[in-house]
C-alpha cells in the first residue's frame, strides 16, 4: 500500500504500461484441479476472445440422483503471467516527470517504470476522454465514438460517447484471460447520462 500511495502521489507521467514481460504470447493451456469440480482452473488461448464455451461433460438424467454435475473451470492467468499496471495522467508531457527525463522528481514512478515498459510514442488527442478511449481500446478515438470529451457528446457517429461493443478495452481482454481488473481515479469515458 505504501508503494501504491507513493505511486499515486508521484504519478505525473503521460502513460506507462508496466508488465513483467515484454510480450504476451499464446501459451499452452494450463489446467489445475479435478476437471468438473468447482475448484478446477484453466487458462485460455488469449488469441481468441471471448474463449469458446467449455463443454458440459456431466450427465443429465430424468432423476437428479442419477445425474452427474460438471462445473466449468474457472479461467485464470497462466503461471508467470505479468501484473499489469496502466497509469495515465492528464495534461502532462515528457518534460515533466523524471521517469521520462523531466525536471520533476518522481522516484516511485521511476522504480515502477524500470520494472516494465515505457511507451514513448503514444499520440494523444489533446483531450482526456478521447486519448483515454484510444489508449484503452488501441483504436482511433473517432472509431470508438469519442471524438470529443464525453460531456460534449453530440449523438453523431464518432462523437456519441458510446464505445461500441466490438472495441474491447484492455481491461476486458485481461479479465477474459483470468485477471482481476480495476480502474481507479478519473474515468470520464462513459456517456454522461449514465453517470448521474
Amino acid at each position: 500500500m505504501k508503494l501504491l500511495r507513493q505511486i499515486i502521489l508521484d504519478s505525473i507521467a503521460t502513460c506507462i504500461l508496466v508488465a513483467a514481460v515484454t510480450s504476451i504470447r499464446a501459451q499452452q493451456i494450463q489446467t489445475a484441479g479435478t476437471p468438473g469440480s468447482p475448484g478446477a482452473t484453466t487458462t485460455v488461448d488469449g488469441r481468441y476472445l471471448p474463449p469458446p464455451p467449455q463443454p458440459f461433460k456431466g450427465e443429465i438424467n430424468p432423476n437428479a440422483a442419477d445425474s452427474k454435475p460438471y462445473w466449468p473451470a474457472l479461467v485464470v492467468p497462466p503461471k508467470g503471467a505479468p501484473n499489469v499496471l496502466l497509469i495515465m495522467t492528464d495534461d502532462v508531457g515528457f518534460s515533466a516527470p523524471s521517469t521520462f527525463g523531466g525536471l520533476i522528481p518522481t522516484p516511485a514512478l521511476d522504480r515502477v517504470a524500470q520494472m516494465g515498459l515505457r511507451y514513448t510514442r503514444f499520440h494523444t488527442t489533446a483531450l482526456c476522454s478521447p486519448t483515454r478511449a484510444a489508449l484503452l481500446t488501441g483504436r482511433n478515438h473517432h472509431s470508438v465514438a469519442t471524438g470529443v470529451v464525453v460531456d460534449q457528446a453530440t449523438g453523431y457517429p464518432g462523437y456519441n460517447s458510446v464505445i461500441p461493443r466490438d472495441a474491447v478495452a484492455i481491461g476486458e481482454i485481461l479479465r477474459q484471460n483470468g485477471y482481476a481488473t480495476a480502474w481507479f481515479g478519473k474515468d470520464h469515458n462513459t456517456p454522461q447520462w449514465t453517470g448521474s
